[in-house]
Parts: C-alpha cells; structure tokens; sequence
C-alpha cells in the first residue's frame, strides 16, 4: 500500500482530495495553497534601497507578444510595418500608439528592451519563463510564484497567498514542492473563487457532522501514512474551512466595487482580472497572476496585437492609477512578461512569427526604478545589441525587487539543490526606486 501511495502524482493526488471533499465537506479545495514556509529575508544591497515590494501582480501575456508593435518600436525601419511610435512621460522612450495609456504612465514603469530566451516553442518557452528551468521530463520545477509563497510564506493566514487569474498549464504549479504552494486558479474572474460557500441544504450543525465523519476516516490513514503529500491534504482541508469562514473572503467578489471603476479596468476578462488582482494585493496575497492570451499573431498580426494592446492599455493603465491612489504602488510590483516575442520580418499572412533572440518585458511599481528602457536591439529589432537579459536574470530582478533570498537552496524529493532563478543575477540598474 506504501508503494501504491508514493506512486501517486500531483494530479491524482488532487483529484482523490477533491472528490472526498466534495462528498464530505461539500467545498472543492482544489489547488489551495497552505501557509508557507517562513524563510529570512536576504540581506539588501548597501548600493540601494531596501527592498519596499511585499506582493506581485504578474500579468503574463500568453503567445509571444511583438515588441516591435508595442515597447520597442523601431519608427525608421521597414520592419516596423504600419505602426507608429509616440512619446511618453520618460524622456527618450518611445512605444506603440497602440498604448496611449502606458505612454502617460512610462515614469513608473522599467522597460526592458533586451529579453533573450533559448527556447522558441510555446511550451517550452512559457515553462522557462514561469520556472527559470528548461522542461525536462524526468521531474517538474516549481513556478516562480510557488517559489515566493515557499520562501516568504503568507501574509494573510486566512487567504491563500498564490493565485492564478484566467490561465493555466503545466507551467504554472508547484512542481515538486508540497501542494499547498500551487496556485488557486480562479477560471472566471466575474464568478470569483467558487465553492467557497456551504452548499445550499448544508446547514452548520451539518456541516460540522461532516466535519467530524471526515475526521474519523482521516486519522488511522494518516497515523498508517505519515508522510509529506499526506499531511498536506489536511491542511488543505483546514485551509479550505479558515477560508471559507474568512471575513476576507469577499476580496474574491469584484462586485463590490463600483461600476465606474469596474469600467475603467475594461469590461472583459482581463480587465476584470486585474481589479480582482488588485483587489488580492490589498488583502495581502502575495502572488497574484493574471493571464492575457492571444498574442501568437502568425496571421492578421497588426489587427490582433492592436486589439490585445488596447485590452492591455486600459487595464495596466487603470491598474497603475489603482495601486497609487491607494498606497499600494510601492508595496506592489507589477510585471508583464511573455515567453518570446515575434519576429521583424513580416510574413505572407500579414504577421509575425516566433522570435526568442529579442523581446520586451516590463516592471513597475515598489523596488523599480521607472522612466527608463534597459538594454536595446539593432534598427531592425532583430538582435540584441546591448545588456542581454535572459530569463532567469529576469525573475532573479523579480526576486530582489521582493526582497526575498536569491540563493538559498531547495532540495527536490530526489535530494538534487535548487534556487528560484536558476543561475540568474538580477539586473541593478532596475532596482531601487
């Protein structure tokens, strides 16, 4: 039987807690992460700030977004095609007209010009991207966000403190850490966090009844089965009660903010993802991702990247204005990130295809220095030409913008060392604002 257990893989051992808790309990405990695991805080450069960040927005934008057509546009070269370059609020740097909102909003945000991944296919590269590991099929590395939940820990003990808005995949879990590090995924900004909520006919003495029946089938199983995967099902359990008995958990519901500012993020789910985000972060969620797909233009590239660059736009613009109308915007970084970008050449369907050489990512928010554009590509877009950044460098920025240990070593099941960013070193000339 011991065998049979450690033979059990993430998925499965999902699906088995998920069922009995739904016969049980009547809530779906699904992906909900538990508490985290304190860890002490890497020590600030003495050439900078302290670290002012406590959580993460990250909003992936799924497919490969063009950074010709949107934050390094090259306004003199045939590559460009039919879109212009605007000013901005930092002196120097131009971006899209597609993105009138962002330009107003450029003296907070690091524009980083000089993305470089090694890897070219969707899979692959949003992997990289999320873990700072290349795919290998013989284990699964954890996401960045299960990687700041593990080394941080909550800071709201009664909501989950790693969610994930409106995506997911292989990508985005924690590999092999425990499960209580893997996102909540909420599929549906509009509708929140579901089963949340006791099931209708579900009273509280019942309720409690479950409870109690639930307990009685645990114990000798788990006295028998003292093992890590097991024990984190009950406190999945436990977490998933103290939710649902959390005052806090109505920052899951957009509904209660008005409807002008609901309008202002965009009526879409993007947009709705990021008020939901927003709305987390002021509840002290640690990590919080949205998602934007679309941007694999192969075809129609300037109808389609014109459109997602308007969702964009509205939603990260608002999202700005947000943050700093509450206080929240030095607390908060603020990320946008894709896989790999698309290529300078035009193709025969009116698009561009995939293009890992060079591509543009951007950070705002607590611990950035804004008003600026790092490294740079050729005329055409083409190749870097100057302060390369590779994924891990990037989400190595990431880390030390939160203040949390680059370094410190996580052995995986097998006993093989490993550190959130890989061998990454985060770039400086970003940081401390």
């Amino acid at each position: 039987m011991k065998d049979l257990i450690r033979q059990f893989n993430d998925l499965s051992r999902r699906e088995f807690v998920t069922s009995a808790a739904r016969a049980f309990l009547g809530v779906n405990v699904l992906s909900l992460a538990g508490p985290g695991v304190a860890a002490a805080l890497a020590a600030p450069s003495r050439s900078r700030k302290k670290p002012t960040s406590k959580n993460v927005i990250y909003l992936y934008m799924a497919g490969g977004m063009s950074h010709l057509d949107t934050f390094d546009p090259k306004p003199q070269s045939e590559t460009q095609g039919p879109v212009e370059a605007i000013k901005t609020k930092a002196d120097g740097v131009l971006i899209s007209e597609y993105l009138p909102g962002l330009a107003t909003h450029m003296d907070k945000i690091a524009v980083i010009r000089s993305m470089f991944s090694t890897q070219g296919a969707h899979d692959q590269g949003q992997y990289f991207l999320h873990t700072s590991y290349i795919a290998r099929g013989t284990i699964q590395h954890p996401s960045l966000s299960s990687w700041v939940l593990n080394l941080s820990g909550r800071t709201n003990e009664q909501l989950p403190g790693n969610v994930l808005i409106g995506g997911a995949g292989r990508s985005v879990g924690a590999g092999f850490f425990e499960t209580r590090f893997a996102p909540v995924v909420i599929g549906n900004p509009y509708a929140g966090l579901q089963h949340s909520r006791l099931p209708k006919g579900v009273d509280e003495r019942r309720f409690r009844e479950r409870l109690s029946l639930a307990s009685r089938f645990d114990k000798a199983f788990q006295r028998r089965y003292d093992q890590q995967q097991v024990r984190a099902y009950t406190d999945m359990y436990d977490d998933a009660i103290g939710l649902m008995k959390s005052k806090d958990l109505e920052a899951f519901d957009i509904n209660h903010e008005k409807p002008a500012l609901r309008e202002a993020y965009g009526q879409n789910p993007f947009g709705q993802g990021c008020l939901l985000a927003r709305r987390l972060v002021q509840k002290r969620v640690r990590f919080v991702e949205v998602t934007l797909g679309g941007w694999d233009t192969h075809t129609d590239n300037f109808v389609n990247t014109s459109r997602l660059s308007a969702t964009l736009d509205q939603a990260l613009s608002t999202l700005l204005t947000d943050l700093e109308s509450k206080g929240l915007l030095d607390q908060t970084l603020v990320v946008v990130a894709t896989e790999f970008g698309r290529t300078p050449v035009i193709n025969e369907n009116n698009g561009r295809d995939h293009h890992n050489k060079a591509f543009a990512c951007l950070l705002a928010g607590g611990g950035v220095k804004g008003g600026q554009a790092y490294g740079g590509t050729d005329p055409r877009g083409v190749e870097i030409e100057d302060n390369e950044v590779t994924i891990p460098d990037f989400n190595a920025t990431i880390i030390e913008a939160i203040g949390l240990p680059l370094h410190k070593v996580i052995h995986s099941p097998e006993g093989r060392p490993f550190t959130v960013a890989h061998k990454g070193k985060p770039i400086e000339a970003l940081l401390g604002g």
